[in-house]
């Protein structure tokens, strides 16, 4: 039996997530999970920045790159901050034979090993994604919404 190292769980969790974000309805959660989960292993020197990549459909048509991380044998990629563009090299275009190694997690395990990984992190509102023609309006009379007696 080959034994897997913590980096290497963390690393197929983080790909797991990844994969499942791609074709998610609402990816925001499993993106950020992603990324808090890279930022620690970068902090603690367990994976690090490679170099940037041009990014291969940019929005409105402009040129944009990432960041290249590496953490265990995956490669993944990240918005990159100002001070990435200072300090790391840029690769050019990302090399289409490269793949990273395919692992099977199960969904639910991989996002629990994350959430164990960077421990509490503090609530992010969600914004509400109704429609704002359904939002309640009033109308203002004199400083005071005007209400039915419905309300009171």
């Amino acid at each position: 039996m080959i034994r897997t190292t913590d980096e290497e769980r963390i690393a197929t969790a983080i790909y797991t997530v990844n994969r499942h974000a791609k074709t998610a309805i609402d990816n925001k959660p499993l993106y950020e999970l992603k990324k808090l989960a890279l930022q620690k292993m970068l902090k603690e020197n367990r994976a690090k920045k490679v170099g940037l990549h041009f990014v291969r459909n940019p929005k409105f048509s402009q040129q944009q790159s990432s960041v290249l991380i590496q953490c265990a044998d995956y490669f993944f990629h990240v918005i990159p901050v100002k001070e990435d563009f200072k300090n790391l090299p840029h690769l050019g275009h990302l090399d289409d034979t490269y793949r990273n190694p395919i692992r099977k997690m199960n969904l639910r395990m991989a996002k629990q090993l994350l959430s164990d990984y960077i421990g509490p992190q503090p609530l992010i509102r969600k914004t509400s994604t109704q429609s704002p023609m359904y939002t309640k309006k009033f109308s203002r009379i004199n400083g005071k919404a005007n209400q039915s007696y419905l309300d009171r």
